[in-house]
């Protein structure tokens, strides 16, 4: 594999290398926050020729850039909220990601937007969907909206009730997996000469005589104290947004609300449409996305006051999502059909609305405090327009000009080369054990870098096998997560470098100590450590499912509240 895929590594090994470089010198910036919007920075930073460190406390996209609906989309329904600009944007960096940045982890996915009311209904979303297109531009990257009868609709979507619809109209977004997405970039971004470190926090930031930010860290893998000065810390915390200002000194920090969006999994078969969906609700909309062998069904939106790193979900939600999605199937869902959940917190800017629905999604960019720049708010699929807005920022905080952002033209980790990788991982010698399906999934996950997965299934055949319980996803992968994407616990493997936990009927109950087998085995865990690896990841399971056996948010926090991230009791 080409030379960016061993410097963009993020393993045990380099992990220790970047520790031991952390506090021997400033950086021109220090970034607070491993989700997309941070990741997001560090690479506009790293490209503009800064000197970059980024820092998580926990995994790369552990909050709420894992947890999102996984669509990079312009947002239709901001076009009733009259964000024209807001949507031109996303559709501008739509197409980016889909035509150049990142080909490999995007794809566009058609949407059936059902209709029940008769003519007004059918001219004002039609409306609406060809102002969509429009403000795509004339060559856009998915195809445009087409007006369907009911019969029309009811052939590419045989679960709707005939009854539920009088027509339909289909128009095209796309998808990622989101966490996958966040890995790329945090990557490439060291690729450009960033440092990226999880498991890192911060605890105390103090502005010096030299002019400097001086940040103390707190390694929770190692348990030990460091240091880091730099000239300008941009906090891209998210809803930990205000904590983060608190900690710099600021007296009146930003105020994020947080509102909490649910999603379930149900089974592919028990949904037939050779499309996605789109609902109305009395809220916002409901999705129907198709996610593998699977259908993501989100999302709720309501404000959540509780524990901020570990949301919740209640019983409440879950029946909310079934009973919008029934609403309009022949088949009703129930609850024993839900292979998967998850809840995700969106960090919105706070106005004077009081409902979370109502709150912009446009990000905001302030400076607090000399040498800090918050970065807050915004959408997943804007994140690069975020990241420049926040670079331009440091620039002005620094007092000096700074090259403009090039993040336009740097594709990300396996973008480059993926169309000869195609062929060239189909023909490869590991290519007939897998089978098709398996290499398809690499290429789809990976790009480029499946090769370099391939490569090493060859030289470690037990590589090339299955998961136990997770047949979809080879050892392979759990081996890289830990060798070059930075996993440092069972729960990084099984939520985020891949699916396991969601997609599966026992949530990743049987492959639990196998992964934690193949973890231990590169970063020297003793049998015991295995064993408690382990042993967490099952009791955070049931954790979850009991909060969302609860009732409201209230005892859902407090069934999910007993077992937490071990990086945030260190």
């Amino acid at each position: 594999m080409s030379t960016p895929e061993r410097v963009s590594r993020l393993g045990p090994n380099a992990r220790r290398v970047a520790l031991e470089q952390l506090g021997r010198e400033p950086v021109d910036v220090l970034v607070v926050g491993g989700g997309i919007t941070g990741a997001g920075v560090a690479l506009d930073a790293a490209t503009r020729g800064l000197s970059v460190a980024l820092v998580e406390k926990r995994d790369f996209a552990a909050g709420t850039s894992s947890r999102s609906s996984k669509l990079i989309h312009g947002g239709l329904r901001y076009l009733e909220q009259r964000d024209f600009s807001l949507v031109r944007e996303a559709l501008h960096e739509r197409a980016l990601l889909l035509d150049s940045l990142a080909p490999h982890l995007v794809e566009p996915v058609p949407f059936l937007f059902p209709l029940r009311h008769r003519s007004w209904e059918r001219a004002y979303v039609g409306a609406g969907v060809g102002l969509y297109d429009a403000l795509a531009g004339l060559h856009s990257a998915v195809p445009r909206h087409k007006h369907l009868s009911r019969g029309a609709a009811l052939e590419l979507a045989p679960a709707l009730r005939p009854d539920s619809l009088v027509g339909a109209i289909r128009y095209h977004d796309a998808r990622t997996d989101d966490a996958r997405f966040v890995i790329a970039l945090v990557r490439t971004a060291v690729a450009h000469g960033a440092r990226a470190l999880s498991g890192v926090r911060v605890d105390g930031l103090q502005r010096g005589e030299d002019g400097l930010q001086h940040a103390a860290l707190y390694d929770t893998e190692r348990g030990r104290e460091l240091e880091l000065s730099a000239r300008v810390v941009v906090n891209a915390t998210g809803i930990w947004s205000a904590e983060l200002e608190r900690i710099a000194g600021v007296q009146r920090p930003v105020e994020v609300r947080a509102s909490k969006g649910v999603h379930i999994l149900v089974p592919r078969e028990r949904i037939s449409s050779r499309t996605a969906l789109v609902l109305r609700t009395e809220r916002s909309v409901l999705f129907v996305i198709p996610w593998g062998a699977h259908w993501i069904v989100g999302t709720t939106d309501t404000e959540w006051k509780h524990d901020r790193d570990h949301p919740a979900a209640s019983r409440a939600d879950i029946r909310y999502l079934l009973d919008h999605a029934n609403a309009v199937l022949q088949r009703p869902l129930g609850e024993e059909d839900v292979v998967g959940v998850y809840a995700g917190l969106r960090p919105l800017i706070a106005r004077e609305q009081a409902d979370t629905t109502a709150l912009s999604r446009e990000h905001m960019v302030r400076r607090p405090a000399p040498g800090l720049v918050t970065i807050a708010g915004g959408k997943y699929t804007t994140y690069r327009v975020m990241a420049r807005d926040a670079v331009d920022a440091v620039g002005e905080s620094m007092g000096e000009s700074i090259d403009p952002s090039r993040t336009e033209a740097v594709p990300l980790l396996g973008a480059e080369g993926l169309s000869t990788a195609r062929g060239r991982a189909h023909g490869h010698p590991v290519a007939e054990r897998i089978g098709t399906a398996a290499v398809d999934h690499l290429l789809e996950r990976y790009g480029a870098v499946a090769l370099v997965l391939l490569d090493a299934a060859q030289a470690e055949p037990d590589l090339a096998q299955p998961i136990a319980g997770a047949p979809s996803y080879l050892l392979a992968e759990a081996w890289y997560a830990v060798v070059a994407e930075g996993a440092l616990h069972l729960d990084d493997v099984l939520t985020r470098r891949t699916r396991i936990s969601i997609e599966t009927a026992d949530r990743g109950r049987a492959a639990a100590l196998p992964v934690a087998q193949a973890m231990g085995s590169i970063l020297g865990w003793s049998g015991r450590e295995i064993r408690r690896e382990a042993a967490h990841y099952l009791e955070r399971l049931d954790a979850e499912i009991a909060a969302a056996r609860e009732p409201d948010d209230e005892a859902a926090d407090a069934a999910r509240a007993s077992v937490r991230d071990p990086r945030l009791v260190a």
